[in-house]
């Protein structure tokens, strides 16, 4: 198959991404978040391609974008969380787990799931996109299983070009870190992927918000994904990623160990300055600025995947108050979960 590339800035190239869809192919595009790979959501055997080109297990449910949060109520039984939630944060990087309406959102879309996953965004090309298909669109993110996601057109070329029919190139993604995912039960919110919308500022609106544990531990057994990003390893780089946890004195004598070594990168903070001076440090943003180091998380691991002699990333675990708890659930998500203790 041979990719197509198209702008987000050309009218008629979005037209054409929009007619892809409609006819049941598969376009990448650009949303506030990550890039996501898009299908008509209400046809089983895009939804099925989308498995096919991401090398994705079925059970893994989708995302359904839409253009405005009011449709949700056509393939969705809604609450008034939901519209609390709305009126806040959509458009924008929050899906909320509904019960789906029966014979509305097909099973491949919601991995065999009676709930079905909602999100507007913010990104203008997503929406457009939305709208001139005239159809909600199942998005996952637009990698290849289990690698780290996409944030720029060119991080989809290497991943999935001959795969898809199409990419829209609409620039680096502002948030780069997946949509927060939230299942509402009245005014409970159980949070089961942390994102940009952090538990703060849900918990600011008078939700009671509770940490599915799935963000910070394995799933078990028999026990099944209910949103994106549950899976045992996820967002992972080809070189093993290792997480150090402890007093800060401890971990970065630890990290310091490895600075020097030909095959493995150490991921640090502005902060760390004796980590940062060494040649195999790497610093991915300042304690003080974590919107920024989110934003370029996914990139720095694709760039260190460019490298073939690095075999090994270590790091140390991130704070968890506002977006580092999303740092630290797609860190320990791609280190497999591989968390030594001080």
């Amino acid at each position: 198959m041979k990719t197509k590339i198209l702008s987000a800035e050309n009218d008629a190239e979005m037209l054409e991404a929009a007619r892809i869809i409609k006819n049941g192919g598969l376009v990448a595009f650009p949303t506030e978040t990550v890039y996501g790979l898009g299908a008509n959501a209400l046809d089983t055997g895009a939804a099925e391609k989308i498995y096919a080109a991401k090398g994705r297990p079925s059970d893994n449910p989708l995302i359904v974008h839409l253009a405005d949060a009011a449709d949700a109520e056509k393939y969705a039984r809604t609450c008034d969380a939901f519209y609390k939630l709305a009126e806040s944060f959509m458009p924008g990087p929050l899906t909320v787990i509904l019960p789906k309406k029966e014979e509305t959102v097909p099973n491949q879309v919601t991995g065999g799931l009676d709930t079905v996953g909602i999100r507007v965004p913010s990104h203008p090309a997503a929406n457009k996109l939305i709208r001139y298909a005239s159809l909600p669109i199942a998005a996952p993110s637009a990698n290849l299983s289990g690698r780290p996601s996409t944030t720029m057109a060119s991080h989809v070329v290497a991943d999935l070009y001959g795969k898809i029919d199409a990419i829209i190139d609409g620039g680096e993604s502002d948030i780069g870190l997946e949509s927060t995912i939230v299942m509402p039960d009245g005014n409970v919110i159980r949070m089961l992927r942390p994102g940009a919308i952090t538990k703060e500022m849900i918990e600011a609106l008078g939700f009671t918000v509770v940490l599915d544990k799935v963000i910070t531990e394995r799933l078990q057994g028999e026990e099944r994904p209910l949103a994106p990003g549950m899976m045992y390893r996820h967002y992972a780089p080809v070189a093993e990623v290792t997480l150090f946890e402890g007093d800060e004195d401890k971990v970065n004598a630890q990290l310091n160990k490895y600075v020097n070594t030909d095959t493995a990168v150490v991921l640090c903070y502005t902060e760390d300055k004796e980590l940062c001076k060494c040649p195999n440090a790497y610093v991915i943003g300042s304690r003080n600025d974590l919107d920024n180091t989110a934003h370029r998380l996914f990139a720095i691991l694709r760039e260190l995947d460019e490298d073939e002699c690095i075999k090994h990333i270590y790091a140390a675990l991130p704070d968890t108050n506002g977006i580092g708890l999303a740092i630290f659930n797609r860190l320990i998500k791609a280190a497999g979960y591989k968390v030594i203790k001080l």
